[in-house]
């Protein structure tokens, strides 16, 4: 099949498709006499995986791990859970750090509703506060 049909397939667009295969988690594909590349059936479900890891947001670096193993006709599966794993305690990370965030910004601007919010210069409203943040 074409790349257009490949991308029709698996819902990932030929630009994309392009870029896996440059990056490597994409083997580079048959190609027809006339040039146009030549897919399978195979490249649809690794698509899948792929675009599924990244719905993840595991990295291309993590992505081509998981296949590596499985082009070695190694169960990725451990290494797959280890991934996700550690997705999962980085958001654990970022939900704490955003949480502190939001408080410090709604502490802020609480705070600077109590201040003047006509002073072009600065020197006493919230624009003071936020420059010493």
């Amino acid at each position: 099949m074409k790349i257009q049909e490949l991308s029709q397939a698996s819902g990932i667009s030929t630009k994309t498709i392009r870029f896996y295969e440059e990056s490597g988690v994409l083997p580079s594909p048959a190609r027809k006499p006339n040039g146009y590349r030549d897919y399978d059936q195979a490249d649809i479900e690794r698509l899948r995986l792929v675009a599924g890891a990244r719905r993840l947001d595991l990295s291309l670096d993590d992505i081509r791990e998981i296949l590596a193993l499985r082009d070695q006709r190694e169960a990725p599966c451990r290494t797959l859970l280890d991934r996700i794993q550690q997705k999962a305690d980085e958001v654990a990370e970022r939900i704490v750090v955003l949480q502190r965030l939001e408080a410090e910004l709604r502490d802020l601007h609480a705070l600077g509703l109590t201040f003047p919010t006509d002073d072009v210069d600065g020197k006493n409203c919230v624009c003071h506060l936020v420059s010493e943040k």
